[in-house]
């Protein structure tokens, strides 16, 4: 008899929890867009309605959907991330996301959790876990009660910010125990690991990012993370489901985008800043990235900004 009320004790305990989670999020983040908080790791997302399609970089990182539905697209493959599950992101990855279903009496909401190479790499220390094999460096999985606990615990601490200093790394250092003995364990564990295929990877990805206006030479990248080409593209291919030409590419895209939107360039100097020689292809591959020409997509990006500002005020 206990064996099967324990089960459902569990989820009934879950299923609280994540109502409270939810409800601090939905406190905390009043309108559309990302709400910093009291902790620097800790941000939560909020969206009223579906959207576009919208560029972004994750970093390291957890993120759990609380409510609504988001696609993911990294490279070619989509993930579906629905409510109650988290995503792990091992490795700093373009992506274009959407949300899906969204109300303003049922927002989307999310909360994301930056992860710290330097806390996973103390636990992998007493943990001393099997080097993973290199793997996407995005995954999915159901939040469970271990992992659900900590992260409202954290939350809870931002009605109390004088707490924050001395018990926020405690509990984060918790989640990170939970989450490297989880389901998701190998791949956090590649943030952390030296030597491996997996750092290799990040090394490549960290000069891209720094240079990513530059041209690139295979073989010089590969040189300086100490791989072979073909070692190279098959790892970084696996890991990011791009290979490194298309990851500077959506780097390049993304950068362009921000340039034009925040900083009224052009669409010749945007080009040209990050990296392209001619305006023509950089407009073909702007439109396939995000759906429309440059000017459009921009102006229609204003728009839904000055509608959402015109809604909040």
């Amino acid at each position: 008899m206990n064996s099967q009320l324990k089960p459902e004790m569990a989820s009934s305990r879950l299923e609280q929890d994540r109502e409270e989670l939810t409800a601090l999020v939905e406190r905390y983040a009043q309108a559309d867009g990302v709400w910093p908080t009291a902790w620097p790791a800790l941000s939560f997302f909020r969206a009223d309605s579906p959207g576009d399609r919208t560029c972004a970089m994750y970093e390291p990182c957890l993120g759990l959907l609380l409510q609504g539905n988001k696609h993911i697209l990294l490279g070619e493959e989509r993930f579906e991330q629905e409510n109650g599950h988290y995503l792990i992101s091992s490795i700093d990855v373009p992506v274009s996301a959407q949300v899906i279903r969204a109300s303003r009496q049922q927002p989307c909401l999310c909360l994301t959790l930056r992860l710290d190479p330097v806390r996973i790499g103390e636990w992998l220390s007493e943990l001393k876990p099997a080097r993973p094999a290199t793997a996407r460096g995005l995954a999915l999985s159901p939040v469970n009660g271990e992992i659900l606990d900590p992260l409202l615990r954290l939350v809870r601490l931002l009605d109390t910010p004088e707490d924050l200093p001395l018990l926020a790394p405690l509990i984060e250092r918790e989640l990170i125990y939970r989450l490297l003995t989880g389901e998701q364990g190998a791949r956090l564990a590649q943030i952390a690991l030296n030597g491996g295929q997996g750092q290799q990877i990040a090394r490549a990805i960290q000069w891209l990012k720094l240079h990513y206006n530059k041209p690139l030479r295979i073989s010089d990248l590969a040189n300086l993370v100490n791989m072979s080409a073909s070692s190279l593209h098959h790892h970084f291919r696996e890991i990011t489901a791009m290979s490194p030409l298309q990851y500077q590419k959506v780097l390049r895209l993304h950068e362009a985008r921000r340039l034009l939107l925040t900083e009224g360039c052009d669409v010749a100097t945007a080009a040209h800043r990050v990296g392209y020689e001619s305006p023509s292809q950089f407009s073909r591959e702007y439109s396939r990235q995000h759906g429309a020409p440059p000017l459009r997509d921009v102006n229609r990006l204003r728009a839904v900004g000055a509608s959402v500002m015109a809604l909040e005020s």
